[in-house]
């Protein structure tokens, strides 16, 4: 200031310097004098840090809820859950999944140590319960999720046996009592399972019809199966799916179309289907579809996919051709509707070409079919001579190793690994190779197109046939996921740009944000640790001093004075 109080140096020329300093310079310079904090909070100003710290394109504009380019640069500098708090070591394997209860209150998690534990996410986060699954046979649990009102967790697990076994099971545990109320028999193990309604869950079944043709069953279970009388349904058939080329039907998922119409802010920044995803929507009335939707499943996609020959003919190549003419007016057409309010859309990975998932079926399922009431099983048995058409099949053009849904369920995230660009597949048993590096692609439910670029840093090493699942999370603002690098990794959902890298001592298997508060985050590894990680500003919030009470007669003194 001069002798007259006037700034020395004018604000745009302020500006101009402050436009050379790092965020952290230009935070420090506005606390010296007025002038300097009025141009340290110019919108213009955090602008070009904002683009110019977090590398993104210009084209990009800001994020819809956001007030201002400097409390969107303070958004993704202090909201990301990097700090880790608290490790937990009581896991003595490999910990393969991690699922938080709706109310954020609790999460349990799955190791190769055969156990599911279930824990109180306090401040301090304490371990509630551990159940042993060894007594059942299991080999490891793998799996967990969580009922819509947290009465009840499913879990899923391996059978001991064969190295080459595929057969696993669901158990259903009260989360009031830790009681075992049910086991479901599941395969191939890595379906899964997943909840549908409150009281009713979906597991797997697969029968083999020749090499490389087998058909898989969708089954509708109770989760209360002690029921007395006969007449009562515990278990229903929902769908049964031919599959073709030595590939099978796993990781089913439940989307609710009820929850499409919530306010999303995801920008569909890119063009739509730019990436590796191809949609085909397999219930269209144009007259150019096949009438028969099994066939053409198989042979649409061929038809269309760049790069896709025909293979010489051979065992397989003519075992395939005759499970298509045995699907030949032995398969219910698509659903004709739209995914509608009241519906739900199972989804799973499956393929056409070959054993490694490399597909994604999406299959609506209508009310009437979500529960086990009904005629008892047997009746109607007619229905079982036809296979059940997909709706809509996602072909991603390599391996897929996870699936995530948005907290609305509109948009569904996919961990792939790309095959190479023009690859053909010869043989059913030799996938082409995939790439190290992973692809995290993201597709709109609503309108079954691929929305944004792939989202990449992650890394995975494994071969086609030890490759194994990766799981994924998505919250409000950010998606996380593990990596065979040793570290889990955060993403922002608007800007598609990677925020943290999270360390492990190994493979990170699984990720998992609070429900409720998207600034924590845990992470499972094969290290046999669970880590919490919080954002620098819940960490500073947790570790304020707490101003000390003031005695009641003291204060009481001085509301009279």
């Amino acid at each position: 200031m001069d002798e007259g109080g006037l700034p020395l140096l004018p604000d745009s020329l302020v500006y101009q310097i402050f436009l050379n300093l790092g965020p952290a310079d230009v935070l420090a310079a506005g606390l010296v004098c007025h002038q300097w904090q009025a141009v340290s909070r110019d919108e213009f100003l955090w602008r070009e840090q904002f683009y110019r710290y977090y590398q993104v394109a210009r084209n990009v504009p800001r994020h819809p809820a956001a007030t201002s380019w400097y409390e969107e640069f303070r958004r993704l500098y202090d909201t990301v859950p990097c700090v880790e708090v608290q490790t937990l070591e009581e896991h003595t394997d490999q910990v393969l999944h991690l699922s938080f209860s709706h109310s954020g209150y609790q999460f349990a998690s799955c190791s190769k140590d055969c156990t599911v534990k279930i824990w109180n996410n306090d401040l301090t986060i304490s371990l509630l319960h551990s159940a042993d699954m060894r007594p059942y046979n299991w080999s490891y649990t793998q799996f967990s999720q969580f009922n819509q009102d947290d009465s009840l967790l499913l879990a899923s697990g391996v059978f001991l046996g064969p190295h080459n076994s595929s057969s696993g099971e669901i158990a259903v545990i009260s989360l009031d009592t830790f009681a075992l109320l049910s086991r479901v028999r599941n395969k191939p193990y890595d379906v899964f399972g997943c909840w549908l309604t409150d009281t009713s869950l979906i597991s797997g079944n697969l029968h083999r019809i020749g090499d490389i043709t087998s058909c898989s069953v969708l089954w509708l279970n109770n989760a209360f199966q002690d029921v007395e009388s006969e007449n009562v349904n515990v278990v229903k058939r929902l769908f049964k799916i031919q599959n073709l080329n030595a590939s099978t039907i796993r990781t089913v998922m439940v989307a609710d179309c009820s929850r499409f119409d919530s306010p999303e802010l995801l920008l569909d920044a890119g063009a739509p289907g730019a990436g590796p995803g191809c949609v085909f929507d397999l219930s269209s009335d144009s007259e150019d579809q096949a009438v028969d939707p099994g066939p053409a499943r198989a042979k649409g996609l061929r038809r269309v996919l760049e790069g896709r020959a025909q293979p010489q003919p051979s065992e397989c190549a003519l075992e395939t051709k005759a499970a298509e003419l045995l699907a030949q007016g032995h398969t219910k057409p698509p659903e004709r509707s739209t995914a509608a309010a009241g519906n739900k859309l199972l989804i799973f990975t499956t393929g056409c070409f070959t054993y490694s998932p490399h597909q994604i079926g999406i299959k609506q399922i209508l009310p009437h079919q979500m529960t086990t009431a009904g005629p008892v099983l047997g009746e109607g048995r007619g229905s079982d001579a036809f296979f059940d058409a997909l709706d809509h099949v996602i072909d991603v053009h390599g391996h897929i190793i996870g699936m995530g849904l948005s907290p609305d369920n509109r948009y569904l995230y996919v961990n792939s690994r790309a095959w190479p660009r023009g690859s053909v597949v010869a043989d059913p048993m030799q996938p082409p190779p995939i790439a190290e590096e992973i692809d995290l692609l993201v597709f709109d439910l609503k309108t079954m197109r691929e929305v944004k670029r792939a989202l990449r840093a992650h890394r995975a090493y494994t071969p086609n046939d030890e490759c194994f699942f990766i799981f994924l999370d998505v919250s409000r603002d950010f998606v996380a996921s593990g990596a065979e690098d040793r570290h889990g990794y955060i993403w922002d959902r608007h800007y598609n740009i990677c925020l943290a890298k999270l360390r492990h001592q190994d493979v990170v298997n699984s990720v998992v944000f609070s429900p409720q508060e998207q600034e924590l985050l845990l992470t499972a590894s094969d290290d046999a640790t669970i880590k919490a990680w919080r954002s620098p500003r819940t960490v500073r919030v947790h570790q304020a001093p707490r101003p000390r009470p003031r005695p009641f007669f003291s204060w009481f003194a001085s509301q009279r004075r």
